[in-house]
């Protein structure tokens, strides 16, 4: 079943400069009830996070004003329970490791079809409440001990 982990109380936050993509991620990340805002860059990403804060965010790394691993390193640092995904029109095993090091959940390379955006945003989404869970009862359950540990990077190419 698609979507399994994902609910209508799972927020989305598309953070990208082009509306193509945008309006993409809505349309695929809707159609498993999931509750998705949009914005075009990094400050207004920050101002949504500020207002409230979003389960998962699909970050682009090239985008006018602030870059996404600026992003993505002031999310993590201010709202570490919040999964991030790094999607790229531009992927390297520089920015690759760099995210990871951030602590990004994972790192796409686009395009992106609408089976990899819902995937990735279950998989961010069972990280997080595996992670919650972990911290309301302070144990490991082996699922996996860091964010970096479950990076899955099957569709970069190296």
């Amino acid at each position: 079943m698609r979507g399994d982990d994902m609910d209508e109380k799972t927020k989305v936050l598309v953070v990208d400069d082009e509306e193509i993509v945008r309006l993409s991620h809505i349309r695929t990340l809707a159609s498993v009830h999931c509750n998705v805002e949009v914005v075009r860059d990094g400050k207004e990403a920050l101002q949504v996070m500020e207002r409230r804060p979003v389960d998962v965010v699909l970050l682009d790394l090239r985008m006018p004003g602030m870059d996404g691993m600026s992003v993505l390193k002031t999310i993590k640092h201010r709202w570490p329970e919040t999964e991030v995904v790094i999607i790229t029109g531009y992927p390297s095993v520089e920015t690759a490791k760099e995210a990871v090091r951030l602590g990004a959940y994972d790192y796409l390379a686009k395009p992106v079809g609408p089976d990899e955006v819902i995937n990735v945003a279950n998989g961010a989404m069972t990280q997080k409440r595996w992670a919650l869970h972990k911290d309301r009862t302070g144990q490991d359950e082996g699922i996996g001990s860091s964010t970096a540990s479950s990076l899955k990077t099957s569709s970069f190419a190296y």
